[in-house]
């Protein structure tokens, strides 16, 4: 068992090398550029002009060295490892780590992101920047996103949730702002949406364009971000308790925190929740059984487990009275990847307007499950809010 500490260590110490001994003077790939993620002064991973990625480790003493989901490297007699993926990579961000001897690390020549249950890397492909402008850091106002903590009494523990306030917040002192509570997917927590999600550049381009009204955005850790089964427990069990404290603590704890702390209007017009995934199942789950508090409702690539069959039963009866729905819902978004399947989510978005409730349903073209569709819907639906 210590042999086997001892190595585990000395191979993410190897790893850890990768970022100091690289030589400066190394012709890298024609027309390739680091990635964007890559901290400061680490020439890889790099981006081809053809979208494929070039990787490049330091770990002499290893006997294997693997990039997750692309496969093994190739060991040079310099003691670096290199690995250059098959084909061109989709655009946007995608998750890694690298393996090395059986030990799995987030790349230290990256900057740290939380999915997958674990700290990893991302390299990101660059879309054209026509496509990108929305999320580009431009010379325009911008917000700020801080942390805020408090107690939770539901789950006997101190809490810290990220808020996005706009550029104008403390300019505007005696200015109160609406709400929209936003959600990330499954083994992400409260920074995703801020870091993989670009969260803070799409709010500021918007709000710098006219397109938003200035809002704060308030991210919380939705208590999914390891996806185990307990011993005797199906998928289904884990099913009903993933997640399952998240819409108590919003409503109860998260929503008067923010209220006490910062200027906000509190009526259920000017407070929204969206989320991707499972944060699009827990945004369903708090707002379709709360329609006393929130008034703008988004999915992006929801887990939605409702049979269209049965509309007028789920979510306590939410969409039964649909003249009621429709009057005190302004906003009922349901976003998904083109390249996802999203013949459900379309399925429930024509059952829900065949129903009688009416719905918006967007289509994110070339995407799939992935912070690039998410992105996009975010852009699309806060547009819609506090109108």
């Amino acid at each position: 068992m210590k042999t086997c500490i001892k190595t585990g260590l000395t191979a993410m110490l190897m790893a850890a090398t990768a970022v100091t001994t690289w030589a400066q003077d190394e012709a890298f790939p024609e027309g390739s550029v680091p990635n964007e993620h890559n901290i400061a002064g680490a020439d890889y991973p790099r981006i081809g002009p053809d979208r494929r990625v070039h990787f490049k480790v330091h770990a002499p003493e290893a006997k294997n060295v693997e990039i997750s989901f692309r496969g093994p490297m190739t060991k040079g007699d310099d003691g670096w490892w290199t690995l250059v993926s098959e084909g061109p990579e989709v655009v946007g961000p995608h998750y890694y780590t690298v393996k090395i001897d059986g030990v799995e690390v987030a790349d230290p020549a990256g900057k740290p992101f939380f999915g997958m249950g674990r700290w990893v890397s991302v390299v990101e492909i660059p879309e054209d920047a026509a496509e990108a402008d929305y999320y580009a850091m431009k010379n325009v106002p911008h917000g700020a996103v801080s942390r805020s903590a408090y107690y939770s009494d539901i789950r006997n523990e101190w809490r810290e949730c990220l808020v996005y306030t706009p550029a104008e917040y403390d300019k505007n002192p005696d200015k109160k702002y609406p709400v929209l509570y936003l959600q990330h997917g499954m083994g992400e927590n409260e920074t995703s949406w801020s870091r993989q999600g670009k969260m803070n550049l799409i709010m500021d381009n918007l709000i710098a364009e006219g397109k938003a009204v200035p809002m704060i955005v308030v991210m919380d850790n939705g208590n999914i971000e390891s996806f185990k089964m307990m011993p005797g427990e199906t998928m289904a069990d884990v099913h009903k308790r993933f997640g399952a404290q998240f819409p108590a603590i919003l409503v109860n704890e998260i929503i008067p925190h923010i209220q006490a702390n910062y200027r906000v209007k509190t009526d259920r017009d000017n407070r929204a929740m969206a989320g991707l995934s499972w944060g699009g199942h827990l945004t369903f789950e708090t707002t379709l059984r709360n329609l006393d508090k929130f008034a703008h409702i988004g999915s992006f690539s929801g887990a939605l487990f409702i049979d269209p069959a049965k509309l007028g039963e789920v979510y306590d009866g939410a969409f039964k009275d649909t003249e009621a729905f429709n009057r005190d819902v302004h906003t009922f978004f349901i976003g998904i990847g083109g390249e996802e399947h999203p013949e459900r989510a379309h399925a429930l978005s024509d059952a829900l307007r065949a129903y009688g409730i009416e719905n918006v349903y967007y289509e994110s073209p070339g995407t799939a499950h992935e912070f690039l569709t998410w992105r996009r819907c975010l852009r699309e639906f806060v547009p819609m809010l506090f109108k």
